[in-house]
Protein backbone atom coordinates (compact mmCIF):
# COMPACT_ATOMS: atom_id res chain seq x y z
CA UNK A 1 0.00 0.00 0.00
CA UNK A 2 1.52 3.22 -1.09
CA UNK A 3 1.86 6.27 1.78
CA UNK A 4 -0.03 8.40 -0.11
CA UNK A 5 -3.37 6.13 0.13
CA UNK A 6 -2.63 4.95 4.05
CA UNK A 7 -2.66 8.61 4.58
CA UNK A 8 -6.10 9.29 2.80
CA UNK A 9 -7.29 6.45 4.28
CA UNK A 10 -6.48 7.86 8.13
CA UNK A 11 -8.23 11.15 6.97
CA UNK A 12 -11.18 9.54 6.33
CA UNK A 13 -11.09 8.07 9.49
CA UNK A 14 -10.56 10.38 11.34
CA UNK A 15 -13.38 12.87 9.87
CA UNK A 16 -15.65 10.31 10.44
CA UNK A 17 -14.88 9.62 14.10
CA UNK A 18 -14.64 13.78 14.47
CA UNK A 19 -18.46 13.81 13.62
CA UNK A 20 -19.54 11.25 15.60
CA UNK A 21 -17.32 12.48 18.70
CA UNK A 22 -18.69 16.24 18.14
CA UNK A 23 -22.31 14.35 18.09
CA UNK A 24 -21.29 12.75 21.27
CA UNK A 25 -20.94 16.09 23.18
CA UNK A 26 -23.30 17.77 24.91
CA UNK A 27 -23.55 21.25 26.59
CA UNK A 28 -26.55 20.42 29.28
CA UNK A 29 -27.65 16.93 28.65
CA UNK A 30 -27.00 13.54 27.85
CA UNK A 31 -26.94 13.96 24.20
CA UNK A 32 -26.43 11.45 21.82
CA UNK A 33 -23.74 9.16 24.62
CA UNK A 34 -27.20 8.84 26.72
CA UNK A 35 -29.11 6.45 24.06
CA UNK A 36 -26.35 4.02 24.51
CA UNK A 37 -25.38 4.30 28.02
CA UNK A 38 -22.11 5.45 26.70
CA UNK A 39 -22.31 8.65 29.81
CA UNK A 40 -21.96 5.49 32.07
CA UNK A 41 -18.43 4.33 31.35
CA UNK A 42 -16.70 6.92 32.77
CA UNK A 43 -16.82 7.73 36.92
CA UNK A 44 -18.58 11.16 36.59
CA UNK A 45 -20.12 13.70 33.89
CA UNK A 46 -16.88 15.47 34.04
CA UNK A 47 -14.32 13.59 33.09
CA UNK A 48 -16.74 12.26 30.50
CA UNK A 49 -16.35 15.93 28.73
CA UNK A 50 -12.75 15.62 29.54
CA UNK A 51 -11.83 12.90 27.56
CA UNK A 52 -14.48 13.77 24.79
CA UNK A 53 -12.74 17.05 24.61
CA UNK A 54 -9.25 15.60 24.44
CA UNK A 55 -9.87 13.00 22.12
CA UNK A 56 -11.92 15.69 20.18
CA UNK A 57 -9.33 17.72 20.08
CA UNK A 58 -6.30 15.25 19.19
CA UNK A 59 -8.52 14.45 16.12
CA UNK A 60 -9.26 17.75 15.21
CA UNK A 61 -5.65 17.73 14.89
CA UNK A 62 -4.92 15.12 12.82
CA UNK A 63 -7.50 15.86 10.17
CA UNK A 64 -6.33 19.75 9.81
CA UNK A 65 -3.12 18.34 9.57
CA UNK A 66 -3.62 15.44 7.43
CA UNK A 67 -5.83 17.84 5.24
CA UNK A 68 -2.79 20.53 4.40
CA UNK A 69 -0.60 17.53 3.88
CA UNK A 70 -2.89 16.01 1.52
CA UNK A 71 -3.61 19.31 -0.34
CA UNK A 72 -0.60 20.58 -0.46
CA UNK A 73 0.65 17.55 -2.29
CA UNK A 74 3.81 16.87 -0.46
CA UNK A 75 3.37 13.00 -0.64
CA UNK A 76 3.78 12.88 -4.45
Amino acid sequence: MQVDRLVEIIWLVSASLLVVLVLLHSPKGDGLGGIGGQAQLFTSTKSAEKTLNRITWALSLTFIALTIVLSAGWLG
